[in-house]
């Protein structure tokens, strides 16, 4: 992809999602992700229908008329992605691949973060960390983070989400809200969840595909293992092997969902088929 096709490519998702974060979830985050605490940020003349508890007496005594002080909530956040880049994320077979939406879900929370002047940072990662971008705040910075992910071409294929949290871990001192992007086709990762869920605001977004979940009867196809290059021919009429295959899909959901209700996470799924705009929306509101 040329630099011109690249920069196009990001101007586009900025424009979509941009809408979105500014229309639609920049307020429902600011709700579902509270700052660090309230600080005082003035004192003025009391009116009617002003909490009495908030008089500040002092001033009151000295101008001889009611003041109240006035607080504001402490932001500073810091959001943390956490994309998975492993080859199975260019597989998709309905509207866009997982790893389309997986780019059109990093920027809208981006730009909600930003719009809610928060700190925004993203670790690529396959089987091994393949880039750390430390957080920022800015639109140069976000259109950065998209930018890496639509050109980005990971130096490995498997996935390994534990080592992923493990440098999560090390990395961010301070708790952050912190969004973990894969198919979760792994495993293993449910004691480092545990963890990493008690020091930071973690929230688990499995993204499939409906091919992943049922195998269509196609008869004999050539199929593909995306993150070993493994190639076999399979014949998709045999309904044992249908089932076999269905029942890999439902071990790996019940072991995400296990893993994440037991770190007391949050947790999002989401088809290539249907909408992500809901699913988040639906989450955020959820959290208020």
């Amino acid at each position: 992809m040329t630099t011109k096709e690249i920069l196009k490519k990001v101007r586009k998702i900025e424009i979509k999602t941009r809408r979105l974060s500014d229309h639609i979830f920049g307020g429902e985050y600011h709700s579902s992700f509270k700052g660090r605490g309230m600080t005082f940020s003035e004192v003025r003349p009391y009116s009617y229908g002003d909490d009495v508890r908030s008089i500040d007496w002092n001033v009151t005594a000295r101008y001889r008329t009611p003041y109240i002080k006035v607080f504001e909530e402490e932001r500073e956040l810091t959001m943390m992605l956490v994309v998975d880049v492993s080859r199975s994320q260019l597989f998709g077979t309905r509207n866009q691949l997982k790893k389309e939406m997986m780019i059109e879900m990093v920027a809208t929370l981006a730009f909600s973060a930003i719009q809610n002047n928060d700190k925004v940072g993203m670790i690529l990662y396959s089987d091994e960390i393949e880039k750390f971008i430390p957080p920022q705040k800015g639109r140069s910075h976000v259109l950065r983070i998209i930018r890496e992910l639509v050109d980005f071409s990971p130096k490995h294929k498997k996935t390994d989400t534990a080592k992923a949290l493990k440098f999560l871990y090390n990395v961010l001192r301070k708790k952050a809200i912190v969004f973990l992007i894969s198919d979760f086709i792994d495993r293993d990762y449910e004691s480092t969840l545990k963890i990493v869920g008690k020091k930071h605001d973690l929230t688990g977004i499995r993204i499939y595909d409906p091919v992943e979940k049922e195998m269509p009867n196609i008869g004999l196809s050539l199929m593909q293992d995306l993150e070993t290059g493994k190639k076999i021919y399979i014949d998709t009429s045999n309904a044992d092997l249908r089932r076999t295959y269905a029942s890999k899909f439902l071990r790996e959901q019940n072991y995400f969902k296990n893993a994440f209700q037991k770190s007391g996470s949050g947790m999002i799924e989401v088809s290539t088929g249907e909408s992500y705009i809901k699913k988040l929306l639906g989450y955020f509101k959820s959290k208020a």
